[in-house]
């Protein structure tokens, strides 16, 4: 089955936008499988830059993109993304775009949960987005979400409504807020479904009719796998999981899916938000890092922490969602460096240990353990060869893929979309 998975290896941001772009000029189905708008992409074709929170990559290209059933889907936030690249020139139709019909709904109470949360959680604070994104998913377990298949049936609303309303207004009540409008939130609700629904569709059973044709479908991951709600950083994490396991699950497809798994790769590390981050650097190799690699979010605008290649996670998470191979990213941003710095280990307690350990205290007292590569000299920027780069720069790539024991596919030199070293095309797997 010719199917890519992308994937963020680290706490995401590690450029899928350019590396998905390049894959889905090729791929027949682009989908997204978990996650919600508050992860962005940046694309960048030609002299046009796009920004892309829900959508799949491929709308740029008229390719089908798709919206799995695992995704948490603000209808306004996606009305508001559609007519935004509308205005530049991008064409989204029922022909090349469709939502699963049993996709979860982002709804203004959950924003308005997740706001009051965050505010009131001092130093527990989590620091997420403030998009709804997490009460989102917690109604769909929960089993009181609205779906977008009910924005067809929005007479018959009143049991789902009841099942909502009884948890939301106690939570509402507990930090002094008024009950859950209903009328606003069904008038809402019938303004924005005509919208929606043109594009709702079974998405399982289209995704069935591409592999039988032997479609090429690439599978779009959002965030990273750091941040998944099982195997991240809990409780610093998002509330979906973000591993390549989840594409059967959240596009309704078999296990069998995911195909070749392309995990995304910075030669550095970056988070946004709270949390542990072992390699981080509050100095000015920190700062150099993340002025010179624009560190800041696609969505929130939020300045990200910079810190040393952690190798020891990126080891960990290729092991997690079976890597076939990564692609190395921003390889650019660590030219002029006299010294490079690389994570190999940790010191927890006095003893030295190759894993991130699951409690978020011993998380927290994790002290590196570095080894030092001398640094390069000239530049990697828009190389497009092995013969392009500084001999240190290739042993450097070299020794990443010793230490994370998976292969590297391609290695980014430039936000551009040629401006890429391919060693494997994991289309032609």
């Amino acid at each position: 089955m010719a199917n890519v998975t992308v994937i963020g290896a680290q706490w995401g941001d590690e450029g899928k936008g350019k590396i998905v772009d390049w894959l889905a000029a090729r791929a027949d189905v682009v989908v997204r499988f978990q996650g919600g708008h508050n992860a962005g992409h940046t694309l960048v074709v030609g002299d046009k830059t796009y920004k892309l929170s829900l959508l799949p990559s491929g709308i740029v290209t008229g390719t089908l993109s798709l919206i799995g059933n695992g995704v948490v889907l603000d209808p306004w936030a996606l009305k508001a993304e559609i007519e935004r690249l509308e205005a530049q020139g991008v064409s989204i139709t029922p022909d090349n775009f469709g939502i699963a019909d049993n996709c979860p709904l982002i709804l203004p109470v959950h924003r308005d949960l997740d706001g009051l949360r965050e505010a009131a959680a001092g130093s527990g604070k989590i620091g997420t987005t403030g998009r709804g994104i997490g009460p989102a998913y917690e109604d769909k377990v929960g089993r009181r979400a609205i779906r977008v298949c009910d924005l067809s049936h929005l007479d018959e609303l009143e049991p789902q409504l009841d099942r909502l309303c009884a948890h939301h207004d106690a939570l509402r009540a507990g930090f002094g807020e008024p009950p859950v409008d209903r009328a606003a939130l069904l008038e809402e609700l019938r303004g924005i479904a005509p919208f929606v629904l043109q594009f709702a569709q079974p998405v399982w059973r289209r995704l069935n009719e591409a592999k039988k044709a032997g479609r090429r479908i690439l599978f779009e991951g959002a965030q990273g796998v750091l941040l998944d709600v099982d195997h991240g950083t809990y409780p610093f994490v998002t509330s979906s999981n973000t591993v390549s396991g989840t594409v059967a699950s959240g596009s309704g497809m078999g296990p069998n899916a995911a195909g070749f798994v392309l995990g995304i790769v910075k030669a550095y590390t970056t988070r946004v938000g709270s949390g542990p981050f072992p390699t981080e650097l509050d100095d000015a190799d920190g700062e150099k890092l993340g002025v010179r690699g624009h560190e800041w979010g696609t969505v929130t605008a939020r300045k990200r922490r910079c810190g040393w290649f952690d190798a020891v996670l990126v080891r960990q998470t290729c092991a997690l969602s079976g890597v076939t191979g990564i692609a190395l990213t921003k390889i650019d941003v660590l030219d002029g460096f006299e010294t490079i710095r690389i994570c190999t280990g940790y010191e927890l307690h006095g003893e030295v240990i190759d894993y991130l350990p699951a409690n978020a205290q011993d998380q927290a007292a994790c002290t590196p353990v570095y080894e030092e590569i001398e640094g390069w000299e000239g530049t990697t920027v828009g190389a497009r060869s092995w013969a392009d780069l500084p001999a240190q720069a290739i042993k450097y790539i070299r020794r990443i893929e010793e230490l994370i024991e998976c292969p590297v596919a391609s290695v980014s030199t430039s936000p551009e979309r040629d401006d890429t070293i391919t060693v494997r095309d994991p289309f032609a797997d």
